[in-house]
């Protein structure tokens, strides 16, 4: 009896299963919960200038030197414990990145006082629905948008750093709120529609 075969997304690389879990299992499922969300914001932050694989295969290393996401132990951290994270090479040790985190910590409490919650905040500039676009192949993929471009901006105001519309955009992919499965891969919208 022959294995049953999915087609998925262009850029996943099919030799590195822990990136096709993350793909099948996370990728584009939209997120509600600010947990979540501050975990991609840390992760999508320090993969600036990085591949996503760099980051994802660090993402345990990461979980562990900032405080299982929890945004408000990472928004109190202090210069102290920014010399102890730079010393763990379970992570990415760029100092500006490591403050950034911190920074972008205590910019999101502020969001979610503002706003009841961070994901109350993006889902909005979405009318609390998922973006569909269905590339249909690798240059129909794109890096940002306006909408990108707007949310980034205005987190910029907020004082959030290494989180541009680039950045802002991995992000909204990476939490649902665009869905850019392609066509052709059995996560696609065409074939499952995710309701919150």
């Amino acid at each position: 009896m022959s294995e049953i075969t999915f087609n998925r997304c262009h850029w996943v690389d099919l030799t590195k299963a822990d990136y096709v879990q993350y793909h099948d299992e996370e990728w584009g499922e939209p997120v509600y919960d600010d947990k979540k969300m501050f975990e991609f914001v840390v992760l999508e932050s320090a993969q600036a200038g990085l591949s996503w694989y760099t980051i994802l295969k660090r993402r345990a290393n990461y979980r562990a030197a900032f405080a299982q996401f929890d945004v408000e132990q990472v928004a109190r951290f202090d210069q102290q414990k920014v010399e102890s994270l730079m010393q763990d090479s379970g992570i990415i040790r760029n100092r500006a990145k490591i403050n950034a985190t911190i920074s972008n910590a205590q910019a999101f409490i502020k969001i979610q006082q503002e706003f009841g919650s961070f994901s109350d905040y993006l889902w909005a500039y979405f009318n609390h629905q998922p973006m569909v676009n269905l590339p249909k192949c690798k240059s129909d993929y794109q890096a940002t948008s306006d909408i990108s471009d707007s949310i980034s901006k205005d987190l910029k105001k907020r004082g959030f750093k290494f989180f541009g519309s680039t950045i802002c955009y991995a992000h909204l992919q990476a939490c649902g709120l665009i869905n850019d499965h392609s066509a052709d891969c059995f996560k696609s919208a065409l074939k499952k529609v995710n309701t919150p």
